[in-house]
């Protein structure tokens, strides 16, 4: 019932902060909730709005139409190339932002597909790599140069990871395996019916393990954690059915989806580790899962089975969390 009142009869405020003087880079943005958090910051006073995207050409669209709807001035908006499903491509992005920004007030990750086909990518199943592996290889690559903005110009950078209830639809017995991304990546035992929302799991799995981490170095840098809702997207062009139909009856507009997205992009130090839907921070609307003990022990399990990846990766990625 609390999907279908926050569906229904909840609308999250209309964003309005300021983000004049700030930097901003949207993961996924040259559509969907992405675009339309991009269009936000734009029509906020953004400074600096990098779109991320792996199309370029789809990505200047989005910008062209970006200026013409905010008037928001040339040079403001710039589209950088970024495949979630390359290490490299992530390694490149992550080195020239740090090179060529002078700060990253918010990186919004919201980058992230939903496919029923079993495929691989960089030797894991592609929703892993793509969700899970290469938006923590980011965020983390990314996190020295948040860690400097909050220094240098005292402010709280927003390290905001788009995640979904579905979470909370995944039963996760892979949890238990003796590695869990291992036994992910295995096409016969895969399940890819619940791949996705599995894959949101993880995300929170993973969030809650390194926040207190983050936190711990007192550096200033806020990682949160939200809900859009069921929104319309092309999220689910390659999904199940199902998803169509739910949307059809039930899901929020782009624009009313993305004010989730804003929320958490200007939610200050109280939303640190948190979990944020309808707007607002609320770990009781995790699954219950998540918060039991198990969830705990799932976390931690997750976190170290990631870490290792993403030192293979890139050695060192992974000390300021350790």
């Amino acid at each position: 019932m609390g999907f279908l009142y926050s569906q229904l009869f909840v609308k999250p405020k209309y964003p309005s902060e300021s983000f004049k003087g700030q930097t901003v880079i949207v993961t996924g943005s040259n559509t969907g909730l992405g675009k339309e958090a991009a269009r936000h910051f734009a029509r906020l006073g953004v400074s600096k709005l990098i779109l991320a995207v792996r199309n370029t050409s789809a990505g200047e669209n989005a910008r062209r139409e970006i200026e013409e709807t905010t008037h928001c001035g040339p040079g403001v908006i710039e589209v950088w190339k970024l495949d979630l499903a390359s290490y490299e491509s992530v390694q490149t992005f992550a080195t020239r932002a740090a090179k060529d920004l002078a700060r990253i007030d918010v990186l919004l990750e919201n980058a992230g597909i939903a496919v029923s086909k079993f495929a691989l990518a960089e030797g894991h199943e592609r929703t892993v790599t793509v969700n899970v592996i290469s938006t923590f290889l980011l965020a983390l690559l990314l996190l020295p140069k948040l860690e400097a903005t909050a220094r240098d110009y005292n402010t709280h950078p927003r390290l905001t990871i788009v995640s979904s209830e579905v979470h909370g639809h995944s039963k996760f017995p892979e949890w238990k395996a003796a590695n869990s991304f291992v036994t992910l990546s295995d096409q016969k035992t895969a399940n890819m019916g619940e791949r996705y929302p599995t894959s949101k799991l993880l995300e929170v799995l993973v969030c809650r393990a390194i926040a207190p981490k983050i936190a711990e170095r007192g550096t200033g840098v806020v990682l949160n954690y939200l809900n859009p809702g069921l929104c319309h997207s092309e999220l689910s062009r390659d999904g199940p059915f199902i998803i169509s139909i739910l949307k059809f009856f039930l899901a929020r507009s782009t624009e009313v989806g993305s004010r989730t997205l804003m929320a958490a992009a200007e939610a200050g130090p109280e939303s640190h580790g948190k979990y944020m839907t309808d707007g607002l921070p609320n770990d009781g609307a995790l699954s219950a899962f998540v918060r039991s003990e198990d969830g705990n022990k799932a976390s931690k399990k997750i976190w170290n089975e990631l870490a290792d990846i993403l030192e293979k990766i890139h050695p060192g990625v992974t000390n300021p969390v350790k």
